[in-house]
Order: structure tokens, then C-alpha cells, then sequence
């Protein structure tokens, strides 16, 4: 592990392998010392997702005594769970400090190998869906350096949302003559608001409480339910995370499982496969706690209470004794873990910063069909990881199906067959389907810039086939391309879809590298 203020490594050249044999990308060719450092506040959210599953383990009388020392919150500008749904939003921030803003001692500090610098950035977000029955749950990670629409200041990674408001309004209110500490508490308010601001803009989802988690949470929290069991693929010996595992099942304590979410060198998606160790973890905590009753010893009640104390901030007015009853039927099988779709993983801005491009309109419709905007009652659109579309050209625009078809890919969607189209001549592109109302038919003409859906009883109940003729002008045209600045300079983009969700009630940990 590097130790802090040692001189960085330098950036791999292009073309030259870095360890474990991946080619570098775009974000990988900037100097260490211009890329985000690898500090552990990054994926101490992991922690706070689980928060609201691992209280229902406890007993009912032991809720009041762990929820009374949480430290809250106030202002916030939050929903009040009218759509059907309680939506929380859970982060993490980079602070060397725990919840009541007591430093960590050198002890603690020396543990998670953290320095003595002070951020504000949240690194890892997730967005967390409770239908109103309290049956089920879906929590959406955010990547880090998705670029969005910041409220008040504009286009940048969603994880600088918290700090550069809160920096910006520090330096307004000491232009005022405000005092510290009010210039601790206005800014630290107007920075969380921003961020809640943020991801509501980009999800289309009404942030209804929020819970904020620091540093030391993830190893407190993690040692309180006696370490959490995780898989590997192959063995793991990454310095720079402190990753260092053999291949197969294994349980992790807190610090070992600090460094397990931490690595994203070696990785072949960097921060995306991160965030899939993270949801990993996550169900593996879940399902242990909901699932084998880890926490019916007083001992590591108490441990847990102390470590939630400590380390866990929520807003005032979320009546959380009542939330926990409303989950009390939930079970590991209800708790999914899903990844929003990425347009360009490697995208660049126009002074060359490495960021994640993400399409807002697509990330809404993926977190709707997901979740279910009305408590899982939609039945308007359809997960598009669960649909599969033919592509055909009927026009005279040669590849137009073959580029429409990675358009959908990069809407979340996978495709079929991809070919020019044999059958009568259409008059007007469509998606034809075995019925008009069918949920999967809609979701792709809605990703494809509202086509009319024609009824076709050659398409097989479920099964979506798109005909593009000349007056295509959506995702994947010519005509789309000229108003899409999101590709890097080369004009090629990295588009991911969004994975299968990751189920909590599974039998086991999942394995991963």
C-alpha cells in the first residue's frame, strides 16, 4: 500500500499492458497524481444500503435503543413517498471524522490505511426503492463519474455534487462574515440538497430520506455482524487497494473487506466492476443477517448499536421504527441490487476529462421498469435487460440496423436477430408485436423516439421486432448523431448495459474476480 505523500506512479503509456493484462483505457492514460485517489471513502455507502435491511434482524425492542443514537438531520427539501414507493437515498462521504464530527483516532486511521485529509466527494451512491407493502427492495448504484446536470453549477461528475456546492456556498457565506460554525452547517445542508437534487434529476425518482454514512462505518459495521462471506474467481494480489485473496468462498473482517471493495485496477471495467463487488457484498450481508440470524447475541447487538452511533446520519423526519415494521416480511429473495445503464464508459468533456456519459431519459425508463414507479404496478414498460429485439432495415441507409441495435445495447435492451428486412415493404418505421399493448413493445418504441407499435401475428407472444425505413430518425441514425456530443474525439463509444440484477436470497456468495 502507498503511503501518502510518496511520489505517484507514473501513467501507463498507450498500447502497454497494465497488470493482469488489460490494455489501458482513455482514464487510465492520466497522470496517477490528475485520477481520483483510491481512498477508502469512496465505497463506504456499501454500508449504508444495508443499514435499513440489517435493523429488521433485531428485535423489535431493540430498535428504539439503536435508532435514538443516529445523529439527524433537518431541511433537506425530501418527498414524502407519494409515488407508490419509499425511495432512499444512501451515500458515503471521504471524512476522517465519524458521524457527530469527532476526529478518528490514530489508531482508527492507521486500520483503514486512510490519510489526514478531509473530503467531501460521495464516491458511491445508491438510490434504494421500498414499494409502499414493504415487500420487496432494488437498490440502483450510481456510478461515481457519471457526468450530469449539477443544480447551480452545471455539467460534472455526480460525486462532486456534494462538495463543490458545499464549497461553493462556504465561500459565499465567509464573503458574508458568517461564523465557522454556520458556515459549517449551511454548506454541509446546501451540498446534500444539491446531490438529492442531482439524482432525482436523473433517475426521475423523488428522494424521500436520506442516509449518509462515513468512514470508519463499513469496518465497524462489518465486524458487528461477525464478517460477511465473499467469492473470488481467481486470486487476487492488488497493492494498491490492498487486495490480497486467495480463489474460492471466504470470509472477510472489516479491513479485509474494506480492500475487497475498494480494487478497480486489474479490473476490466474499472469502477463498473467495482460496484459489482459492492452490490455482492451487499447481498451477502443481507442475506446473512435477514436469512441465518447473526445478530440475536446481545454482544454484537451492542457492537452493531455503537458502530450505527457512531458512523450513520439520517434526515429528522424519517420515522425509521415505522419503516421497519413496514419491511418486516421482506426476505433476501426481495432485495435486488442493479447497476443504472451507461452510454460511454471511457466518454471524455471537451478539455479532455475522463468521465462515465449517462442519458438521463434512458436511466429513467431503466429505473422505472426496474423498480416500478407505482409499487411494481407498471405496466406501461418492461425491464430492458429482460427484452430482446430483432433489428431489420427496410430503408435505403446501409448498417442502420446494425447501428440502431447499439443504440438499444446501450439503452440496457439486447438484440436478436440484426439483418435487412425480406417481407412486405413498410410505409414508416415500426415495432411490431404480437399484441399493441405489450409492456416489452412499448419500452423499446418509447427507447427509440415513440414508434408506432403494429400488431404482426408472426411475432411470438413477448417478442419485439423492429423495422426501420427511411424516416428513422431516432437513437442509431444519422440524424441523432449530429446532436450527440457524448462519444470520445475517435467517435467511438463504450456503451454498457446494465447487468443482471444481483439477488440477495441466492444460496451463497456470487463469485466474481
Amino acid at each position: 500500500m502507498p503511503q501518502y505523500g510518496s511520489v505517484p506512479p507514473r501513467a501507463p503509456r498507450p498500447g502497454t499492458p497494465l497488470p493482469g493484462g488489460r490494455i489501458p483505457r482513455a482514464r487510465d492514460m492520466r497522470p496517477a497524481s490528475a485520477r481520483p485517489a483510491n481512498r477508502p471513502g469512496r465505497i463506504i455507502a456499501v454500508t449504508a444500503a444495508v443499514l435499513v435491511f440489517i435493523v429488521t434482524g433485531f428485535g423489535w425492542h431493540s430498535v428504539d435503543g439503536l435508532i435514538s443514537g443516529i445523529n439527524r438531520i433537518s431541511d433537506l427539501g425530501l418527498g414524502g413517498a407519494q409515488d407508490g414507493a419509499t425511495d432512499i437515498l444512501m451515500v458515503g462521504v471521504d471524512s476522517r471524522t465519524d458521524a457527530r464530527g469527532n476526529p478518528l483516532d490514530d489508531h482508527e486511521r492507521a486500520m483503514l490505511h486512510a490519510g489526514d485529509e478531509v473530503g467531501t466527494n460521495t464516491d458511491t451512491i445508491v438510490l434504494v426503492r421500498v414499494p409502499n407493502d414493504g415487500s420487496s427492495a432494488t437498490a440502483f448504484s450510481i456510478p461515481r463519474d457519471s457526468y450530469v446536470d449539477i443544480p447551480g453549477i452545471g455539467q460534472g461528475k455526480i460525486n462532486s455534487a456534494y462538495g463543490a456546492t458545499k464549497e461553493a456556498t462556504r465561500q459565499k457565506l465567509a464573503g458574508q462574515g458568517a461564523s465557522a460554525a454556520e458556515i459549517e452547517d449551511k454548506s454541509t445542508q446546501a451540498g446534500r440538497q444539491a446531490l438529492i437534487k442531482t439524482v432525482a434529476n436523473l433517475t426521475g425518482i423523488t428522494v424521500d430520506h436520506y442516509a449518509e454514512v462515513g468512514l470508519m462505518g463499513f469496518v465497524l459495521l462489518t465486524d458487528a455482524v461477525g464478517g460477511v462471506p465473499v467469492c473470488l474467481n481467481e486470486p487476487v494480489n492488488e497493492p494498491l487497494s490492498g487486495a490480497h485473496f486467495k480463489a474460492g468462498t471466504q470470509r472477510l473482517n472489516g479491513p479485509e473487506a474494506l480492500s475487497f471493495v475498494r480494487q478497480r485496477h486489474d479490473l476490466p471495467r474499472g469502477d463498473l466492476d467495482r460496484i459489482v463487488r459492492q452490490q455482492v457484498f451487499m447481498a451477502a450481508l443481507v442475506n446473512q443477517t435477514l436469512n441465518a440470524h447473526t445478530l440475536s447475541s446481545p454482544g454484537k447487538l451492542q457492537q452493531l448499536s455503537d458502530a450505527v452511533g457512531r458512523t450513520i446520519v439520517l434526515d429528522k423526519d424519517w420515522d425509521v421504527v415505522s419503516f421497519l415494521h413496514q419491511l418486516q416480511d421482506l426476505t433476501g429473495g426481495k432485495v435486488k441490487f442493479q447497476t443504472i445503464p451507461v452510454k460511454d464508459l471511457d466518454g471524455t468533456t471537451d478539455d479532455g476529462e475522463s468521465v462515465v456519459k449517462v442519458d438521463p431519459q434512458t436511466v429513467k425508463s431503466f429505473v422505472g421498469a426496474a423498480a416500478g414507479k407505482d409499487g411494481g404496478k407498471d405496466d406501461e414498460s418492461a425491464d430492458p435487460s429482460s427484452i430482446t429485439a430483432d433489428v431489420y432495415n427496410a430503408g435505403g441507409t446501409s448498417g442502420l440496423a446494425a447501428q440502431v441495435a447499439q443504440a438499444l445495447t446501450g439503452k440496457g435492451f439486447k438484440t436478436g436477430t440484426v439483418d435487412n428486412w425480406a417481407g412486405a415493404p413498410v410505409h414508416g418505421s415500426k415495432v411490431l408485436a404480437a399484441s399493441s399493448s405489450d409492456a416489452k413493445a412499448k419500452t423499446v418504441a418509447k427507447a427509440l423516439g415513440g414508434l408506432t407499435i403494429a400488431t404482426d401475428s408472426g411475432v411470438p407472444p413477448g417478442g419485439v421486432r423492429v423495422v426501420l425505413g427511411d424516416d428513422y430518425s431516432g437513437p442509431g441514425s444519422a440524424a441523432a448523431s449530429l446532436f450527440d456530443t457524448s462519444a470520445k474525439a475517435s467517435g467511438t463509444a463504450s456503451p454498457v448495459p446494465p447487468p443482471p440484477p444481483i439477488d440477495a436470497g441466492k444460496n451463497g456468495p456470487k463469485c466474481v474476480n
